[in-house]
């Protein structure tokens, strides 16, 4: 049958985020989802194609951030570093020159040893501890400082002779024993000796304000850990990158709650949907999420949508909750998803994988599924790391997966006569 506009594709990339997993002890000896009840994906992976992906390469670990850009569209050697993605993502457009840090709030000690990396996952209130930082000058360079999702926040810093070969001051390590660093330049040049003085002072000069800062002193007396300090990392200048949605010509749109996810969408070109009762959590509103995936499905060719929970309980070495999560994200599609899948594929897959027992991302391969029209169907009768190895889809990359998508949306161009 011939092509033509009718029987063009559009695609909804589901991303559980972190999904992947390893066997748990707690789980006798299953993932969290193979553990998990999971009756939707299950079901669309016996009638579709399941497969494991890579998604840079085999053993190689990604983050949210790089995982997400490939997932979107771009190439690995796209990544501008992760500053810039949480300064799109929070909604600051960076213009030359600006170097800009993704930043958790923290809690240290009266020695400025790192309590804990995340205060306590703080949620509330962070807008005020933002603005109390925000504005600085220092040298001449101009401090903008926003809050994001959870503890997340985003740093751009704006003059001139500013470098991003800078280090990170995150130390990421053992909470409790670590203590606090700040950033370093990474070579002799005048630039990055003093982009690392400035941050270095601010980071202080923040710390000074935060630790006695009201929303605070109420932390502590409701049992609560402060957000007394700053840890930051993946400095970067936005480099010009052609949006995605601009390069293969389709309308596309993001649907989620974290920072990260929706500045590589707006990097790309994407609409993005958001709401304050998507939380990233396990609290999140999923059918509210499965609303916005309908609403972007009227106008978009591309809907990606992310779950953020299955990832925040795999570091939390929290295996049972991680299959509650997996179970919520199942969930999703009792909302959205149309039975009559015509000219529609469904692609679920997760953007890296976060083993509980390691409490980190890892580069084990997620499980792939696709579903939909014109989804060769395979002999897979459930969707899980196992049973996905022997899909048909075999073992690809990130990269070849969402070629793969942008195919069936006939985004492609022909190679040879």
């Amino acid at each position: 049958m011939p092509g033509g506009d009718n029987m063009k594709r559009k695609i909804i990339l589901a991303v559980a985020d972190g999904i992947g997993d390893r066997p748990c002890e707690e789980l006798n000896g299953m993932t969290p989802l193979e553990f998990a009840h999971t009756p939707n994906m299950d079901r669309y992976a016996k009638d579709g194609a399941t497969g494991l992906v890579d998604i840079l390469s085999p053993g190689v670990p990604v983050g949210t951030d790089l995982g997400h850009m490939i997932l979107f569209g771009f190439q690995p050697d796209d990544y501008p570093g992760r500053g810039p993605i949480e300064a799109a993502g929070a909604g600051i457009w960076l213009m030359a020159g600006d170097v800009a840090l993704r930043c958790n709030f923290a809690t240290v000690d009266e020695d400025l040893n790192v309590v804990d990396r995340r205060a306590g996952r703080i949620r509330k209130d962070t807008s005020q501890l933002a603005e109390a930082i925000n504005g600085q000058e220092i040298e001449g360079v101009q401090i903008l400082f926003k809050e994001a999702t959870e503890h997340r926040c985003v740093l751009v810093l704006r003059g001139h002779g500013l470098s991003s070969n800078i280090s990170d001051s995150d130390p990421k390590i053992i909470d409790g024993i670590t203590p606090s660093l700040l950033s370093e330049a990474m070579d002799e040049s005048d630039a990055a000796v003093k982009t690392a003085r400035v941050l270095n002072k601010f980071i202080l000069q923040a710390h000074n304000i935060l630790k006695d800062h009201p929303i605070n002193k109420k932390r502590i007396a409701e049992g609560l850990l402060p957000a007394n300090f700053l840890l930051l990392r993946g400095a970067g200048q936005m480099p010009e990158l052609t949006p995605i949605s601009e390069k293969y010509g389709f309308k596309g749109a993001c649907v989620a709650a974290e920072g990260t996810v929706l500045g590589v969408a707006r990097i790309a070109g994407y609409d993005t949907y958001t709401h304050e009762n998507l939380t990233g959590n396990l609290d999140t509103d999923i059918e509210m999420k499965a609303r916005l995936i309908k609403e972007a499905l009227k106008y978009n060719e591309f809907v990606a949508v992310n779950v953020k929970a299955p990832d925040l309980m795999g570091h939390d070495n929290k295996p049972k909750e991680k299959a509650k999560a997996i179970e919520m994200f199942d969930h999703l599609f009792d909302y959205f998803l149309p039975e009559d899948m015509e000219n529609t594929i469904l692609a679920v897959l997760g953007d890296h994988s976060t083993p509980c027992e390691r409490g980190e991302h890892s580069g084990d391969p997620v499980p792939l599924l696709l579903y939909g029209s014109g989804i060769r169907k395979d002999r897979s009768n459930r969707y899980g790391e196992l049973e996905c190895s022997h899909g048909g889809n075999g073992r690809i990359k990130g990269t070849e997966l969402i070629q793969t998508l942008f195919d069936y949306m006939e985004k492609t161009k022909k190679q040879g006569n």
